[in-house]
């Protein structure tokens, strides 16, 4: 009976696995194709466009997105899994084989769980190196204007001060981890918190000492705005202290998030969003379990008593819910108004919660 049960468990498991990739990887083409679509069309007017270039661009993009809806993914194929089982009437034969609800949905829990953890320590990594690089193939598309650039994450702010006084930087986005910034507004002001100048430019590059600001424009008072090539602004921060303020959080690999996590609080700036997407991470296969059992909660009825429809709307309004939930809590955590641990494990214990004790009433009373 054990080897029958074992065997059964790995038909489960991998119908369930083939039956999230095949989710995944429709969704991933989707993607690919309309994020492809719309490159082009905002590509459209430019001059001398290489289709590799859009291409690669478009590319190097889609990961990122594909790992935000990976527990949609996980959820609509664990649903259809168990809702062919149920009308291929295999799990009539697996309970009449004495097989109870928890152990023909254990297999998947285990490939979820093994699915989550793949996707912190290897997806995870891949997706946010090439978000950077697709950043760098935006650049060279838009000629580094940050008004075409999508999904920046601006706008940014961060405030420096040295022997001359105090400046504040304002960029509506950022390329390599905050060094490289586009559409710089910068403030200076002397010792004394006097305003200064204005300086406006079409980006800037963190050098050691210095910020190199390119095609900028000066504002200063009772004087006419002059134009310059490239105008130097003396700092005191180096690349690891614009990094917070700078860097958005999803573009840093996991193996990477606790030294910049360090790095931050040393330089006494707010890690709470290198924080929460770290503890976004750890979450991540816990979170794909819970999904699961959201899924199992809502697709093991048999077809022939009726309701499937109710059964797919509830279990996709569950994971819309859910969704609304993380993302109440990932904005409170951002605000400092909710602990990053708390934020990031809320949905998590939630939906865990919820799955199991439906699954709980509906199987064991």
């Amino acid at each position: 009976m054990s080897i029958i049960g074992g065997k059964i468990a790995r038909y489960f498991g991998l119908r369930f696995l083939s039956a999230v990739l095949l989710v995944f990887a429709g969704i991933t083409v989707l993607v690919a194709l309309l994020d492809y679509i719309e490159l082009m069309r905002r590509t459209a007017d430019l001059p001398n466009v290489s289709a590799v270039l859009v291409a690669k661009t478009s590319l190097y993009r889609v990961p990122q997105v594909t790992e935000r809806v990976l527990p949609f993914c996980v959820l609509i194929g664990a649903m259809s899994c168990y809702l062919n089982f149920s009308r291929r009437l295999e799990l009539v034969v697996a309970r009449a084989a004495g097989m109870s609800a928890w152990q023909f949905v254990s297999p998947a829990l285990i490939v979820a769980f093994l699915f989550g953890v793949f996707a912190t320590t290897v997806y995870n990594p891949i997706s946010a190196t090439l978000q950077e690089r697709s950043k760098r193939f935006e650049a060279e598309l838009f000629g580094q204007d940050a008004s075409a650039l999508r999904g920046g994450g601006g706008p940014f702010w961060v405030s420096q001060r040295n022997g001359d006084g105090q400046a504040i930087i304002n960029a509506k986005s950022s390329r390599d981890q905050g060094v490289t910034l586009s559409g710089v507004t910068v403030f200076t002001f002397d010792s004394a918190g006097h305003f200064k100048q204005r300086i406006e430019s079409r980006s800037a590059v963190l050098e050691p000492g210095v910020w190199r600001l390119l095609d900028a424009r000066l504002y200063e008072l009772r004087a006419l705005p002059a134009d310059l090539a490239e105008f130097t602004l003396k700092t005191n921060l180096t690349p690891e202290q614009v990094r917070e303020s700078f860097a958005t959080p999803e573009t840093v690999p996991f193996w990477e998030l606790p030294l910049y996590i360090k790095i931050a609080e040393h330089a006494g700036l707010v890690a709470a969003g290198y924080r929460l997407q770290f503890q976004k991470l750890l979450a991540r296969p816990f979170f794909l379990v819970a999904m699961v059992l959201l899924a199992a909660s809502v697709s093991l009825r048999f077809f022939r008593f009726g309701g499937v429809q109710k059964m797919v709307l509830s279990g996709v309004a569950s994971g819309f819910l859910l969704y609304i939930l993380q993302k109440v809590t990932e904005d409170l955590s951002k605000a400092e108004l909710m602990h990053p641990v708390a934020a990031a494990w809320l949905p998590v214990v939630a939906g865990g919660l919820t799955g199991f004790i439906a699954l709980l009433y509906q199987e064991d009373g």
